[in-house]
């Protein structure tokens, strides 16, 4: 798990890169999920927080034994135990943000940012109550499912938990169109989740739903969000 020191840190973040649906190897040396991380990690640099990548043991979610959620507990408790128990967003794409749904109700955890998030729709949502949660999603993407997320979204609302879904137009599963919009947005998210600087407008206004509300549940991403 790579770290980045923050002396004065009051908050953590733990990156959770993509992988595939089954695998039993281990990743490679190069692994392009997750250096498609880095520029997030980049982004995400501030004084008072703290950045660490999870590092998985297998490439793929591999069904009910669900590696990578393992993983990303298992990082997450590695983290706390070094830092003293900093609150943690987690910020995963695509597998890990499935990932780092599975562990949201985990001690510690202060929000999810699940980036072109792999949804299934017959993964729990229950334990996100009282939770909060920032979805990213672009409506081009034909990786993982944009509806699907929207529904994990709404599932997750009517079990309690506060939910921000921004949708990309066009854009694409890599992130890379539009790439400032996504770092921007997840920058502008954990650092809100965290405390570090108000939350965005469109955060405030959805969790302020009640639940079961769709009204106001998804927001468009426009080029300077999260400046």
């Amino acid at each position: 798990m790579m770290r980045e020191a923050a002396p004065a840190a009051e908050g953590a973040v733990l990156l959770l890169h993509g992988g595939a649906e089954h695998g039993l190897r281990r990743p490679s040396r190069l692994n392009p999920p997750a250096r498609r991380m880095r520029p997030f990690a980049r982004a995400l640099r501030h004084p008072r927080l703290v950045v660490a990548e999870a590092r998985y043991r297998h490439r793929g979610w591999n069904g009910e034994r669900a590696d990578p959620a393992r993983d990303a507990a298992a990082a997450l408790s590695a983290l706390r135990k070094r830092d003293g128990g900093l609150p943690t967003v987690l910020v995963g794409h695509s597998m890990g943000a499935r990932a780092a749904l599975r562990i949201a109700a985990e001690p510690g955890v202060a929000g999810v940012v699940a980036l072109a998030p792999w949804c299934p729709p017959e993964d729990p949502v229950e334990h996100l109550a009282g939770g909060r949660l920032v979805v990213v999603h672009a409506t081009a993407d034909r990786i993982t499912s944009p509806q699907e997320s929207l529904l994990t979204a709404v599932r997750a609302r009517e079990a309690g938990a506060q939910v921000c879904r921004f949708v990309v137009a066009g854009g694409d599963h890599a992130m890379l169109r539009h790439a400032g919009l996504w770092h921007g947005l997840t920058t502008a998210a954990v650092h809100g989740l965290l405390g570090l600087r108000p939350l965005l407008p469109e955060a405030v206004s959805a969790f302020a739903l009640p639940p079961g509300s769709t009204d106001g549940l998804e927001v468009r991403a426009v080029a300077g969000a999260g400046a």
